[in-house]
């Protein structure tokens, strides 16, 4: 299935029509992803995948039954596979945490899990991070949570048990690391401030491939680079950071001003970038963010903040 998003080309009228239909929740499945692959970028990836592959299965849905629920239980299976794929295992699952002295929280009345603590999730196996997630944080019933996980509510309540004890034992995170800025973005910007297309790209695979949120994902053509041109508003490119990643910025073009229309993510391999991945009219994106960096000058992530980013 993903091999299929990633050639599907421009996303036709019907496809946008329905994604347009979810913007209500993307924030919270966007969250959800994120938390459970430990990444605002790979979460919003996998949320996309799930919206490509909802669409694609409309036909097996129950129409009687909410929406949220039947994809989040897409996204959450995409997230299991991410994080098997990746190998991701959290050193508390081989017994880092002493079991007998771990303090265990009383049942909550709501949700338990505050946003400190919910970036220590990672540190959970997937399916006690998924069920603190989705009871915890999202405020899932037992029944529906058994239910997205594949589990009962016996085995829900087991691994809730086990996860509210690992967390209240660990330390608080660490606070995400400054990135140094790669030699390749630093060139990536330079020709692009200078608008000289044919040596941007020479940074570019000649497979490379191409994410536009909701937009389009295939290979890069060169159109991509020109369209910047016809922006309405003045745009430079900046480097940026997000938690640990080094990403490329837009500022201004579809907005006026610095305010970060779109962020951008390379791939690279060989010294040749083989994907790119642009972020853009996605506002939840930088929400479970924890650092942000613009051009060197870090932001507070308060609501006005984010209210600046990704408008357009």
């Amino acid at each position: 299935m993903q091999d299929d998003f990633d050639s599907s080309g421009r996303f036709d009228a019907r496809y946008v029509a329905f994604v347009a239909a979810l913007e209500a929740m993307r924030p919270r499945l966007h969250r959800y992803c994120a938390r459970m692959t430990g990444s605002v970028f790979d979460g919003e990836d996998i949320a996309q995948e799930a919206i490509f592959e909802a669409y694609r299965k409309l036909e097996l849905y129950d129409s009687a039954l909410p929406l949220a629920p039947w994809i989040t239980r897409i996204a959450h299976n995409r997230c299991i596979d991410f994080l098997r794929h990746q190998k991701v295992r959290s050193s508390v699952e081989s017994g880092s945490v002493d079991m007998d002295e771990a303090r265990e929280p009383a049942e909550p009345l709501g949700p338990w899990i505050d946003r400190a603590l919910e970036n220590l999730v990672t540190h959970l196996p997937p399916k006690e991070r998924a069920c603190i997630l989705l009871k915890d944080v999202f405020d899932y019933s037992l029944a529906e949570t058994a239910e997205l996980v594949g589990s009962t509510v016996g085995g829900v309540k087991a691994a809730l048990k086990r996860a509210r004890s690992k967390l209240a034992s660990l330390p608080p995170a660490a606070a995400p690391r400054a990135s140094k800025t790669p030699e390749l973005h630093l060139l990536y910007i330079e020709r692009f401030n200078r608008r000289d297309w044919d040596a941007l790209r020479d940074l570019i695979r000649d497979d490379a491939l191409l994410r536009i949120s909701d937009v389009y994902a295939g290979g890069i053509k060169p159109a991509y680079l020109t369209t910047f041109e016809r922006m309405p508003f003045p745009f430079r490119l900046v480097p940026g950071e997000v938690d640990d990643h080094a990403v490329l910025m837009l500022l201004g073009g579809l907005a006026a001003g610095d305010l970060v229309s779109a962020v951008i993510r390379l791939d690279v391999s060989d010294e040749k970038i083989v994907r790119i991945r642009h972020y853009t009219r996605c506002p939840w994106l930088l929400q479970p963010a924890r650092r942000l960096v613009v051009d060197g000058v870090r932001r507070i992530l308060n609501q006005q903040v984010l209210d600046a980013c990704m408008l357009a």
